[in-house]
């Protein structure tokens, strides 16, 4: 089987060097692999080798392991349908810089409290469905400017705009999916450029949220149904798609993607996954399907 190992830095460290690259080379001989000179996406950031081997798995945990004490990741992959049409990616903590829950909880002095159970929800410790109720009502009362207020200072990952506009131009399909609440991501998803966005609707009235979150809730099953079903309505192959997230409510997602990954994620997720950036920004998931730097949509 014809696989490729990409290793990638951080961009802001561009701290990828050839001896980096023949660190693996000589891994891969001692794995009696034999592997093509390196290919070079982006210089000190980016770069393919591709080899003839079988054990993903055993390879994978080897250099991850290798190339994580330099800070930089390293993701082995098919080389057969490496570029994606299909992209699911998580909102909060992924595309956006923190959590957007516990922010607006922490114009109401309550932040402190719903990150914590924010914290134990992502890693996979509570019921996503009954945190998710439990941390809204919390906020019941609070007025609906405090969304307006919380969006003002959400930032985007770095990376992310590029991520999605890149695969727009090279004809891939682009939602966004969020345990999170449709305020967030319909102002976000238009932002980055997805082409939609689904998430859960926080009920409003009078001015002040109520305390409660619409049915159904979105949660890690409405993740996974929104991949298969979007793949079958865009006659998307699985093997074409990409998924991405940090927390447990992803991990469905994540496993049954052509290419999961788990994006600086939660312990649980990043050893279930079948590739993890620990160090890069987005941009790391098109290094990943092979784009070069000088292909990047802006």
């Amino acid at each position: 089987m014809e696989l490729v190992v990409t290793l990638i830095a951080n961009p802001a460290q561009a701290n990828l060097t050839q001896q980096h690259v023949d660190h693996v080379q000589t891994a891969l001989s001692e794995a009696n692999c034999v592997s093509s000179s390196p290919s070079w996406l982006a210089q000190n950031i980016a770069c393919d080798i591709s080899f003839e081997g079988e054990d993903i798995v055993t390879l994978r945990n080897k250099l991850q392991n290798d190339v994580s004490n330099f800070e930089i990741d390293s993701v082995i992959q098919p080389m057969a349908h490496r570029r994606k049409h299909l992209l699911l990616a998580d909102m909060d903590s992924t595309i956006v810089i923190g959590e957007t829950l516990d922010e607006l909880a922490g114009i109401a002095g309550l932040k402190s409290r719903v990150a914590a159970i924010t914290e134990r929800a992502m890693r996979g410790e509570l019921n996503f469905k009954e945190a998710l109720r439990e941390r809204v009502a919390m906020l019941k009362g609070l007025p609906a400017t405090a969304l307006h207020e919380t969006l003002e200072s959400t930032e985007l990952t770095s990376g992310a705009r590029q991520l999605v506009q890149t695969m727009r131009a090279n004809s891939a399909y682009t939602v966004l999916v969020s345990g999170g609440f449709k305020f967030f991501t319909d102002a976000v998803g238009k932002k980055v450029g997805f082409h939609e966005d689904r998430s859960n609707e926080m009920i409003i009235a009078n001015g002040v949220l109520t305390g409660e979150v619409g049915d159904p809730i979105f949660d890690r099953d409405a993740k996974l149904e929104a991949l298969n079903s979007i793949s079958a309505a865009k006659q998307i192959p699985i093997e074409e798609t990409l998924t991405t997230g940090d927390g447990a409510n992803d991990l469905p997602m994540i496993l049954a993607a052509g290419l999961g990954v788990a994006f600086h994620a939660k312990p649980i997720v990043e050893e279930k996954a079948p590739a993890a950036i620990r160090y890069g920004d987005l941009t790391a998931l098109l290094y990943l399907q092979g784009y070069r730097r000088e292909e990047f949509s802006e």
